[in-house]
């Protein structure tokens, strides 16, 4: 038994259920996170060093352990649990050697060394800030309030770059085209519309939730991003219905004047430095079919429903099978008398089996009430969404069957992912080799689900063709075939404009040269934050962050506004007016990037995807670990950048 010491307590409510109330609650405990928070309230690292390992397998939600082995755990929770109520007593903190140990038994593994500090810092045991950047705390105060900040966009990445500049005590102000915050998760109301990353880690880090659903819908997450903006005070930093449509850095003075058109007429702002937070998914993308427009009846993009439109007893046509449509098609499904999807290209399908499901009462009372087993929930939920399926897509070298698989492994999950669509669709062959993709699991975006999708294509109301789409005609459509199908109403699912970084804004940098018109329809930065030539402009969310399988875009936002921070940090530190990075140091890293993808699943498949431009060039995807980004977005480097 290790000697308690006294600590700053982890913040947990009151516990004044009785035992029978908490050895129900105790249930619903994921075993691991259980463990580990008795190991705080009672300093016993024994629990950790037993028998009781946990087992963290390929694709396998499962914790390894016999129920026998649950139940021992659990009666021995409710005696400490009960005894904390009776006369609560300090907590225990792990030396630095034993919370290793912790790490190691709650992800079945021995983590490299490498991994202790990034993960002990996402942990946050002691309740530190681990996306703060301490380096902008070293400028002078007068500095900071002097210095100057335009945030381009209110949804999730604009909200965090607003709280750490109010947090800096940087001047700022941000601009949004829509009427509220919330980005995505405003603009898309469409029937089922949802997360697809676990809700627990699918949130600030600063400010954790207690969410109803793992994976909650719609209107949960604009709620929660509503509510950051309130309980932070940044409406009155926002003028709203504002968008940019022009920027141009000027040389002399090392600022940016800022075009903007909003309720009360054009405008021009000035600013030391601008933070694009707008987004990759935030513009609609029309399929380039013969005809579009032409359909008479009421038809509309997922992004823009019209839910004044009553699908009752119509005939619904779907354009698309990407992930809005995989939403809203099986509750479209109860109301229309038929259901008609045209699919180009099937998704992978991972099933989870938690994906519609509320979080038991239980569970909740574990969250609210257990001390530090919140924490290791959530750390539990980032590792096994971080890295786990990584190697899964990693492309093996000299592997022979690069149109279904890129390795051993991911030949594995596809076969896995195989055996799930034929159990469901048992019995009708001929959905299951139209969902049946023909390209490897990862080069595209695959799409969660609980069985809900691939049941709804059993109804007798709804019909999968994948002969493609010819025209849009007046009634309906005309597939490749030349059958004509004729519906009330045409939804598209065509998904969004991704690879346009930053459209349709014009940003003129040095030289007068615009950004646009250097990426060529090739976007590309460094850390995908930074580009040369474009000096104190800065990119959440820009190319080559987003994720396929491993982790929750939040975290990137998080780790890159962190950097923005020391580059302003860097910048009013300096005797220059404006931070410029290199343009070797730039190309470099692209290189790098390159390469990366190039090893994966989606770069080495010719499958048509979202993650790639008309070139087929990846503009999307970040090929390496959640540790690489971490450690690479920690703080930048003076000798990356042009002081100028």
């Amino acid at each position: 038994m290790s000697e308690l010491n006294s600590v700053d307590t982890e913040h947990a409510a009151a516990i004044e259920a009785d035992d029978a109330a908490i050895a129900a609650a105790l249930q619903e405990a994921h075993i691991p996170s259980l463990v580990l928070a008795l190991v705080h309230m009672t300093g016993d690292m024994s629990l950790v060093r037993g028998d009781i390992k946990p087992m963290v397998e390929f694709l396998n939600p499962d914790d390894g352990l016999t129920e026998a082995q649950r139940d021992s755990v659990r009666q021995r929770a409710l005696q400490v649990i009960a005894q904390h109520r009776d006369a609560p007593a300090e907590f225990y903190v792990p030396k630095d050697a034993e919370l290793r140990e912790m790490m190691d038994f709650i992800t079945g593994q021995s983590l490299a060394e490498e991994y202790v500090e990034f993960l002990s810092a996402e942990l946050s045991m002691h309740g530190e800030d681990a996306y703060e950047q301490p380096e902008v705390y070293k400028v002078p105060e007068h500095t900071r309030a002097d210095f100057k900040v335009l945030v381009i966009g209110a949804g999730m990445s604009g909200l965090l770059s607003a709280i750490r500049l109010q947090q800096a005590g940087i001047d700022f102000m941000v601009v949004e085209k829509n009427h509220d915050v919330g980005g995505t998760w405003l603009e898309n109301t469409y029937p089922g519309c949802r997360v697809d990353s676990a809700n627990h880690v699918y949130s600030y880090s600063f400010r954790p939730q207690d969410w109803p659903q793992h994976f909650s819908p719609q209107p949960v997450l604009h709620d929660y991003f509503s509510t950051t903006a309130d309980e932070y005070g940044l409406r009155d930093h926002i003028r709203f219905d504002t968008e940019v449509e022009r920027a141009n850095f000027d040389e002399a003075s090392g600022m940016w004047h800022v075009q903007v058109n909003g309720p009360n007429g054009a405008d021009t702002l000035v600013v030391n430095a601008v933070i694009s937070a707008v987004g990759q998914l935030n513009r609609p993308k029309m399929p380039d079919i013969e005809g579009l427009g032409s359909f008479k009846g009421p038809a509309w993009h997922s992004a823009e429903w019209q839910h004044d439109v009553d699908l009752t007893g119509k005939r619904v046509g779907v354009i698309g099978t990407g992930g809005s449509a995989f939403q809203f098609v099986p509750i479209v499904a109860d109301q229309a008398e038929s259901v008609t999807v045209f699919q180009r290209t099937a998704p992978w399908i991972v099933p989870n089996e938690t994906y519609f499901q509320d979080v038991p009462e239980g569970k909740h009372w574990l969250l609210k009430h257990v001390p530090f087993y919140a924490k290791w929930f959530r750390f539990n939920m980032f590792w096994s969404a971080a890295e786990g399926l990584l190697q899964a897509v990693t492309g093996e070298e000299g592997w022979e069957r690069p149109e279904e698989s890129v390795s051993e492994l991911n030949q594995q999950f596809r076969d896995t992912l195989i055996a799930n669509l034929e159990e469901t669709l048992a019995g009708r062959p001929d959905l299951i080799e139209k969902c049946t993709p023909d390209y490897p699991p990862g080069a595209k975006r695959a799409l969660i689900d609980d069985g809900k999708y691939l049941r709804t294509l059993l109804r007798d109301n709804v019909s999968l063709l994948d002969d493609g789409i010819a025209a849009i005609t007046e009634k309906g459509l005309r597939d490749a075939n030349g059958v004509e199908h004729e519906f009330d109403v045409l939804v598209y699912g065509t998904g969004f404009k991704a690879s346009s970084f930053l459209h349709p804004m014009k940003i003129y940098g040095l030289e007068g040269k615009e950004l646009h018109e250097v990426w060529a329809d090739e976007p590309r930065a460094f850390k995908g934050i930074s580009m040369p030539g474009f000096p104190n402009l800065f990119c959440c969310y820009g190319p080559n962050t987003n994720i396929v399988v491993n982790g929750s875009i939040i975290f990137f936002s998080e780790c890159e506004v962190r950097y923005i921070m020391g580059c302003l940090a860097m910048l009013m530190q300096g005797n220059g007016k404006a931070l410029d990075v290199k343009q070797d140091v730039h190309q470099r890293y692209n290189e790098w990037i390159d390469k990366g993808n190039a090893g994966m699943a989606w770069g080495q498949s010719g499958v048509n995807t979202w993650y790639k431009n008309a070139s087929g060039h990846i503009t999307q995807n970040w090929p390496f670990t959640l540790l690489e980004f971490w450690q690479q977005t920690r703080a930048p480097a003076a000798e990356d950048y042009h002081l100028i």
